[in-house]
């Protein structure tokens, strides 16, 4: 069934590079397809996909929910980029699956948020028993924890690093219970569990970005670390449309974009 399901949505994606063909073929324009989460991600494109046709670039945009089909496409050249992750994930990608897939750009950061269930204070945290859903990815779970660190809720083994687990728990005084679950499932069992854990795109995608009680520190090493790039096969980082598409991405003008319209809930890279 899993084979299915990536054959089908991989024809999806083809169907549209197709359709993209056709349309670059009328217009004259060079097409690139680009895989992208839908918020902020295939936002931010559609916002600089006019500055790309003005260079004579068609942009096709293919939405995807998951973190592995985007990689994948790119993988075996059914995308020419994706947009949807930070390095320290793609690293785990390429370790676990053999992939070259390397970063070209970084946009912007989604501050990791602590979002408020059928508890709405932190304080209820230190009461004792809360149960709190993080993602269930390697990378996201261990920021998560991270994070719970840097309250002092928890107390994280300090080797663990970027692949910490509740079992690298080394004390946690408040009996703080974890659901670990897919990141964009967090937002939609927000209203079974005290609090969860999750990236801005989901929070965004679930409507829940006005339940955050917490975020990670904008300033902190990990808004570098988890700046969410575009990447692209190592045998395409010379690809003349994507370095302008990186270009346009990271202009001042997509800066004020993404400034104005997520209220701090996605942030420039670097700012």
């Amino acid at each position: 069934m899993k084979k299915l399901a990536i054959a089908f949505s991989l024809l999806i994606a083809l169907t549209g590079c197709a359709s993209a063909d056709v349309q670059s073929e009328a217009t004259g324009l060079t097409t690139i397809t680009v895989g992208a989460s839908p918020a902020p991600h295939a936002e931010i494109l559609e916002f600089v996909k006019p500055t790309l046709a003005e260079q004579g670039i068609y942009l096709e945009i293919e939405e995807f929910t998951d973190y592995v089909l985007p990689n994948i496409a790119v993988d075996e050249g059914d995308l020419d980029a994706n947009f949807f992750q930070h390095v320290p994930y793609l690293t785990n990608f390429n370790e676990n699956n053999g992939t070259d897939i390397v970063s070209i750009g970084a946009v912007h950061f989604e501050p990791l948020g602590i979002y408020a269930g059928k508890s709405t204070s932190l304080d209820d945290l230190t009461k004792g028993g809360a149960e709190v859903a993080i993602p269930n990815d390697t990378v996201n779970e261990a920021r998560a924890l991270a994070l719970l660190n840097q309250l002092g809720v928890i107390e994280l083994d300090e080797t663990a690093g970027l692949s910490a687990t509740p079992n690298d728990i080394i004390n946690n005084p408040y009996n703080i219970s974890f659901v670990e679950i897919e990141a964009a499932q967090v937002p939609r069992i927000i209203q079974e569990v005290d609090f969860g854990i999750v990236n801005g795109n989901y929070a965004l995608d679930g409507g829940i970005v006005d339940l955050v009680v917490a975020t990670e520190d904008n300033n902190s090493e990990f808004a570098i670390l988890y700046a969410n790039i575009v990447a692209t096969h190592g045998s395409n980082v010379n690809n003349e449309a994507l370095k302008i598409l990186v270009e346009a991405l990271q202009s001042q003008e997509t800066i004020d974009f993404i400034t104005s319209n997520y209220n701090g809930i996605v942030l420039p890279a670097g700012n």
